[in-house]
């Protein structure tokens, strides 16, 4: 038959074409030729229509059994110079590995975020757990809860940033206090808890003072508690951050969440530790604050204050990373100076 003489002609050719094709385009190029919609194949094909019923059958196998073994050897082909691609490839893209490596700088925990993971890892040591809260948060639990009613004069010392009358960007961190003694459950035992963040404050900023800064605060509620709880446990902090042989004094002072309340010193400098009084440089610098937790800040969350108390610290880690490594103004911590950050590669 005429077409079964011209599909083994293709057949020939093609295979022929396949074998020499040098590279995966030019074998594409064969098989669009061949097999392809407009292919050469398919115009022999078209022929069929002009047989008698007995050979199309006979016309069509045959045909199936050309592009059977055309597509074969096209896939063959193709294997063998996709592999030879790559065998070229990789001889160009050869890397020297005798080359040194390229160093890779690694980055460091920042100043401020090492001395408050220092702090949380010695309270989480003596069994106090770490609480998050809210940035932005109610003046109910801001002020109110802590003893500071509306157009009470202890709110003067936290203005803050005001979203709407009762939502403000919180002052402090002792909102977390709140709201964890509110659901705290002390038939499971006592409270003992710190609350890290940041906090915000309307201040001129300045070498000592931001409007945004850190606070850690802490808090322990349970049966019995008294100052000397409360001593012991800020002489471990003074120690742990500062060096073993600080030592802390006590001052009374006012705050409206704690009574009695209390100005913690730690003993510094060339005459550390001096009682002199009357010297400019008695050796103290002021470092917290603390007190025994007022009642009503019981009363307000729930607590029997006859039968709980305890007391409550805040500490700021801005200044004490500023005491510690001796750093001048506090806005070196928020300008991203690589030359200012790199300095305190030595965690803790």
């Amino acid at each position: 038959m005429a077409l079964q003489d011209e599909l083994t002609k293709i057949k020939n050719d093609t295979l022929t074409q396949i074998s020499a094709a040098a590279n995966l385009d030019a074998l594409n190029q064969i098989r669009v030729q061949t097999l392809g919609k407009k292919g050469a194949l398919t115009g022999v094909l078209r022929g069929m229509k002009d047989l008698t019923p007995e050979q199309r059958p006979v016309v069509g196998s045959f045909a199936n059994t050309v592009r059977d073994a055309l597509t074969a050897a096209i896939d063959q082909r193709h294997t063998e110079l996709a592999a030879d691609a790559l065998q070229a490839r990789l001889a160009k893209e050869t890397l020297d590995v005798t080359l040194p490596g390229r160093p890779v700088h690694e980055g460091t925990m920042h100043v401020l975020d090492q001395v408050m993971e220092d702090v949380e890892q010695l309270f989480m040591g003596m069994g106090y757990q770490v609480v998050d809260g809210p940035e932005v948060e109610t003046d109910h639990y801001n002020f109110e809860m802590l003893n500071v009613p509306k157009n009470h004069p202890a709110r003067d010392m936290q203005d803050t940033f005001y979203i709407t009358p009762e939502v403000l960007m919180r002052s402090q961190t002792s909102p977390v206090q709140a709201r964890t003694l509110e659901k705290h459950d002390f038939s499971k035992g006592p409270l003992k808890m710190i609350s890290p963040g940041r906090v915000y404050r309307r201040d001129t900023d300045d070498a000592t003072h931001s409007h945004q800064f850190h606070q850690i605060e802490g808090l322990v509620i349970d049966k019995h508690i008294t100052m000397a709880d409360l001593k012991g446990t800020l002489e471990v902090l003074a120690k742990h951050v500062f060096g073993a042989n600080h030592k802390i004094r006590l001052r009374p002072s006012y705050f409206p969440f704690t009574e009695p309340s209390v100005e913690i010193d730690v003993s510094w400098g060339s005459k550390a530790g001096s009682d002199d009084v009357t010297s400019k440089d008695n050796g103290w610098v002021e470092v917290l604050g603390a007190g025994m937790v007022h009642p009503n800040v019981l009363k307000s969350a729930g607590v029997d204050a006859d039968v709980y108390g305890g007391f409550a610290f805040g500490l700021g880690p801005d200044r004490f990373a500023m005491l510690k490594y001796g750093i001048e103004d506090i806005r070196n911590f928020y300008l991203n100076d690589q030359r200012f950050l790199t300095q305190f590669k030595q965690e803790g």
